[in-house]
């Protein structure tokens, strides 16, 4: 059992968000949708129910939040373990197999990387339409580069240790040795930049939903919360405030996981 009050501390807050997402129609106190001019830009506490205030329609901010979870963590989950999957196979093989593969995924990576991520995903969604699909496509199509380059490099560090070498002199195929010795050897990175990745897509889609390309705008996201918040952030500041520190939040506990992994797996740090 991990020690590392990093991946308690971590994991504990990450799992809240998920219950939250998952039981937001029991736990959200008011419709995040439902409006009313008359309570609009209420303050924190100020009106019974509304913990965390109104904005500017009168929606409850709490309420808004708790339903926005579920668009960032979905994007999060899906998003980066699509990227995950497409990124680590395309590792595997460019750093095991060598050659033409290794020098085409090279090139692939170098090109993909040469362009600012936030601005290409920005360009991607702008072609591809609004919406969850292309947010999360657009994701995976950025960031397969992260997982891709790192796998790779440990893959060709694997293959060259004694075991690897084993496995082929006892007539083990190549494919057999990639899937059933080097991959789990390079699992633990896998899972420390997946944690990582899932940070990177909730700040991602942040950034689309700020900039009016993520879901419609009747969805609640923390993107458009910060958005509309720093409209009025001098008569109501809540509005702005609260989902940006989820947003803070959530990253920092995306990241804290990641490194809490990495030093609990990794056997040399652990020493």
């Amino acid at each position: 059992m991990p020690s590392d009050p990093r991946i308690w501390l971590g994991g504990g807050f990450i799992l809240l968000l998920f219950l939250a997402a998952v039981f937001a129609p029991l736990i959200a106190p008011f419709d995040p949708l439902e409006q009313d001019l008359m309570l609009a830009t209420i303050g924190p506490g100020q009106e019974p129910g509304h913990w965390l205030g109104t904005d500017s329609l009168g929606r409850d901010v709490l309420s808004r939040m708790i339903y926005a979870t579920r668009i960032a963590l979905t994007v999060a989950l899906v998003a980066a373990i699509l990227a995950c999957v497409l990124g680590t196979a395309l590792g595997l093989l460019a750093g095991y197999f060598g050659g033409w593969l290794d020098a085409l995924v090279s090139r692939l990576i170098d090109v993909w990387m040469a362009f600012p991520p936030v601005l290409l995903s920005i360009l991607l969604v702008a072609v591809l339409g609004s919406g969850l699909h292309s947010v999360i496509v657009a994701i995976v199509v950025i960031d397969w580069t992260r997982f891709a380059r790192v796998v790779r490099a440990e893959t060709m560090q694997q293959a060259k240790l004694e075991y690897a070498e084993a496995a082929v002199a006892l007539g083990m195929g190549r494919f057999g040795v990639l899937l059933r010795e080097i991959l789990p050897n390079v699992l633990p990175v896998v899972l420390v930049l997946l944690s990582l990745e899932m940070g990177i897509a909730v700040i991602v889609e942040a950034i689309l939903s700020f900039v009016g390309l993520s879901v419609s705008t009747d969805t609640p996201t923390w993107g458009g919360m910060i958005a509309e918040g720093r409209q009025i952030i001098y008569q109501a500041w809540w509005v702005l405030v609260f989902p940006l520190a989820a947003l803070f939040l959530t990253v920092l506990a995306f990241n804290q996981l990641g490194d809490g992994l990495r030093e609990w797996l990794d056997p040399v740090l652990k020493r």
